[in-house]
């Protein structure tokens, strides 16, 4: 993730950085956009990886590569795969 997330958990898409798996945590946006979204396997507890930035986000779901825009990007809300594992870790601590 990156510096530029309000949220350490929960972040748009569009703000993680290349090579990061992430986990859909929810999709914000009019009813037909999150529709679509999840037609194309960008769906809720869905884990994607971000791997390239240039222009537009190129992701790797379901064993599949999907482009989508830095706009449509900010309708994924997402979380690191690797703060979950940490916060499943300390609790069993």
């Amino acid at each position: 993730m990156t510096a530029t997330c309000a949220d350490a958990f929960v972040c748009p898409l569009s703000r993680v950085v290349a090579g990061t798996a992430v986990r859909i945590r929810r999709l914000d946006g009019p009813p037909e956009v999150s529709l679509r979204l999840r037609e194309l396997g960008f769906c809720e507890q869905q884990r994607i990886k971000l791997l390239s930035r240039h222009p537009n986000l190129i992701c790797l779901v379901c064993n599949a590569r999907l482009g989508i825009s830095p706009e449509l990007a900010d309708n994924i809300l997402v979380e690191p795969i690797a703060a979950e594992a940490a916060a499943r870790s300390s609790t069993s601590a």
